[in-house]
């Protein structure tokens, strides 16, 4: 079904509105330093791989490249999974992340109790989750990382949860054989994210629903 301009910018606005929540989850994930979530633990193997043939190659670099990499096999596999929500995630998701850890950091570091840092952690995890939700049922696009488990649950017709955290779980072991830097943080993330968020999903999918009615 064919959307109107207006419906189209309100799930727009309800991605965008997903995303600064998911990315808040992120960052308080991130300040922890408990380890990278599993996408960026391949990311950075990759990156520490390919930087000993590829000197000038940088993490941001690798992280982009392999992003648009699942773009383009999607585009192959099944195009429709590939919207412009997906290039908003892309574009948007770095600065707000760097937003939040200027405002955060001094809170949440390092050197911080270690009973508050995996409060944060797992706080991050859950927040991570609902506005990755949020994004996904928004139905205007998601994260490149994201749209690999999307599709496999769909074309398998099976629940995103064990999807999400099966994915998760291979990003995480192939960049550790290439040498990303695996933590507890990682192993938290890897098999809290899926499930949280599949229960989250039918609750974002009303969310969702309800707010396209009021801003079409």
């Amino acid at each position: 079904m064919k959307r109107n301009l207006k419906e189209t910018f309100a799930r727009l606005v309800l991605l965008f509105a997903g995303l600064i929540i998911a990315h808040l989850g992120v960052t308080l994930f991130l300040l922890t330093e408990l380890g990278a979530d599993p996408f960026n633990v391949f990311v950075q193997g990759l990156f520490r791989t390919l930087h000993g043939f590829m000197g000038n190659l940088t993490h941001g670099y690798t992280h982009i490249t392999v992003c648009i990499m699942i773009i383009l096999l999607l585009l192959i596999v099944d195009r429709s999974y590939i919207k412009i929500g997906t290039l908003v995630c892309m574009a948007f998701g770095g600065p707000i992340i760097d937003f939040f850890t200027l405002l955060l950091q001094g809170t949440i570091h390092s050197e911080s109790p270690f009973v508050l840092r995996l409060l944060s952690l797992a706080a991050g995890c859950v927040i991570l989750a609902f506005g990755m939700t949020i994004v996904i049922k928004s139905d205007a696009g998601t994260g490149p990382n994201d749209l690999v488990a999307i599709v496999i649950s769909d074309k398998l017709s099976r629940p995103f949860g064990p999807i999400r955290v099966a994915v998760d779980f291979c990003f995480t072991a192939i960049g550790f054989l290439l040498g990303g830097a695996v933590g507890l943080g990682t192993i938290i993330s890897a098999f809290l994210v899926g499930p949280v968020a599949g229960l989250f999903l039918p609750h974002s999918e009303k969310i969702v629903d309800y707010f396209v009615k009021k801003l079409k």
